[in-house]
């Protein structure tokens, strides 16, 4: 009975992150539509969201606004949407559907090999979220909805906030 407390207490003690499905983003380098490099590597310090859809998925292209709304509002927190095609898609019709929805955030062709580096769900769209040290710290499976963005992103997007309020505080002491 001793040990159960003592290994029970000694659990509720270590850090979550030991037992949730966090780790380090798998390296990212994919050709945008447009024909830039986009790599993940060049948004650390962001907190990124790699959005996989298709032009063929409707619930995919009723994310789409909301995501323009998330990049425009908080993209000056440090937030950073990359959208990832998944296949099969054509770059001149992916190029022409997100002009027309006015997407202002890089989109990329991506493969089944890509999406599955960073998840094995097959649904879509998937939202992989990552930190602003590379590191996973979830999937949204489905359409990504306000109350998930204010639960799931913002804090992260806040948490920078407020270590550079903290930091600017000491430098002023």
């Amino acid at each position: 009975m001793v040990q159960v407390i003592f290994l029970t207490a000694l659990l509720a003690l270590l850090p979550a992150q030991i037992f949730s499905q966090e780790r380090k983003a798998p390296p990212l380098t994919l050709k945008s539509i447009e024909g830039q490099t986009v790599r993940l590597s060049d948004y650390r310090g962001k907190v990124v969201l790699i959005n996989f859809w298709a032009t063929w998925c409707p619930p995919c292209r009723a994310e789409i606004p909301d995501l323009v709304k998330f990049q425009k509002k908080y993209g000056k927190d440090g937030l950073q949407i990359i959208g990832v095609t998944y296949p099969p898609e054509e770059r001149a019709r992916v190029r022409m559907f997100t002009r027309r929805l006015k997407v202002n955030y890089p989109v990329a062709l991506g493969t089944r090999e890509t999406k599955a580096s960073f998840s094995r769900d097959e649904t879509l769209p998937l939202t992989v979220i990552i930190d602003r040290e590379g590191v996973i710290r979830g999937t949204i499976a489905g359409i990504l909805l306000p109350e998930e963005f204010n639960e799931q992103i913002k804090p992260l997007l806040q948490q920078q906030k407020l270590e550079g309020e903290i930091k600017d505080a000491q430098k002023s002491n």
